[in-house]
């Protein structure tokens, strides 16, 4: 049976609840149980925003995560705030761009991938989220990486249409980024 906590956080206007939602609807399309629960500031953008999302076998009886088995962060408030609260054995995915210290845990593995940065020399600077959320499916499997454009036609609208092969490059550049 797995239950898989993830959550997602970063700066407002990087795309952290857009990144959630596609992982969320990737897994639906699946056959997941899923939740989906944004959180975000005062500030949309550049206040703070996360977001938790649950991929289940089972019904999702809350949609709180507080103690992730994948955490992704994009800034270094982010990593302050949750590094702590992932479960030991978790992955921890750090946008190395935009975040210098290393994690202080030893308990947790940890991926660090300069997304800011590969997404800005890539055209996509914008993108940076769905660089990371291609590499956390190729070290933690939460969803398929086949049929990966059915998800993305779920988050991307059809007035943006254009993006979605952006967001499938990025999301490709992730998959395949070893660092």
């Amino acid at each position: 049976m797995a239950y898989t906590q993830v959550l997602i956080a970063g700066f407002g206007g990087q795309g952290i609840l857009f990144a959630g939602k596609f992982l969320a609807y990737k897994g639906l399309l699946e056959g997941k149980e899923i939740s989906w629960l944004p959180s975000y500031g005062p500030e949309m953008r550049g206040g703070t925003a996360n977001c938790s999302v649950i991929i289940s076998d089972t019904p999702v009886g809350s949609p709180i995560v507080s103690n992730p088995d994948i955490l992704m962060v994009m800034n270094l408030p982010s990593l302050d705030k949750y590094e702590n609260a992932a479960v030991a054995g978790s992955k921890v995915f750090v946008d190395s761009t935009l975040i210098e210290r290393k994690l202080t845990r030893q308990d947790v593995s940890a991926y660090y991938i300069p997304a800011t940065k590969l997404a800005q020399e890539a055209g996509i600077p914008t993108l940076a989220n769905m660089i990371m959320i291609g590499k956390m499916i190729k070290e933690t499997s939460i969803v398929s990486f086949d049929d990966i454009t059915d998800g993305l036609k779920k988050v991307v609208s059809a007035k943006r249409a254009e993006l979605l092969d952006l967001n499938l490059k990025a999301l490709q550049m992730g998959y395949n980024y070893e660092g």
